[in-house]
């Protein structure tokens, strides 16, 4: 694979006749390149949080993206050997939204059956995942006080969710 793109391989073939063809390894991988491009990873955040609250949210809320199958890609190793752990296949956008985007955002990633974590918040007051499920449980869905979110979607989907965003700065 070659900037994304299948390496072409020269096959010796009868004496020095040499036949070209796409390598088949590398024409799977760039199918699987070209279905992962077909996606995108968004985060939508608040834009009333302080910076501290924002960071900690985009790190709470993604984690829930990284748990889909087929969000992160394999490990990375470096030249000499070290290994380290697998990141995400796609790029991960991060938008702004006031308290009534994020309410329509909230909707329509509903109304698409798009999967998504949030963070509300209640979070901010609690310091466990048991503790975390208990709140938004504890909640209905049109009371709780979504500061952020994050999914995985095909692109054309995401984009129908996030209209009208824009990145955050």
């Amino acid at each position: 694979m070659i900037g994304g793109f299948p390496e072409v391989v020269s096959i010796q073939h009868h004496g020095d006749q040499r036949v070209s063809g796409i390598d088949p390894e590398a024409m799977q991988s760039a199918e699987a390149v070209e279905l992962d491009q077909s996606m995108k990873i968004a985060v939508v955040l608040r834009t009333d949080l302080e910076p501290w609250q924002r960071l900690n949210v985009a790190a709470f809320t993604i984690s829930g993206v990284a748990s889909q199958d087929g969000a992160v890609g394999e490990a990375y190793r470096d030249a000499s050997g070290n290994r380290y752990l697998p990141m995400f296949k796609n790029p991960v956008l991060v938008f702004g939204a006031e308290t009534d985007e994020m309410a329509r955002t909230v909707g329509r990633a509903r109304s698409r059956d798009v999967p998504f974590s949030i963070f509300t918040r209640d979070l901010f007051d609690t310091f466990n995942d048991i503790d975390n499920r208990a709140a938004v449980a504890a909640v209905a869905a049109e009371g709780l006080d979504v500061v952020g979110l994050a999914f995985r979607a095909d692109r054309r989907i995401a984009d129908k969710v996030l209209k009208g965003l824009k990145l955050l700065r």
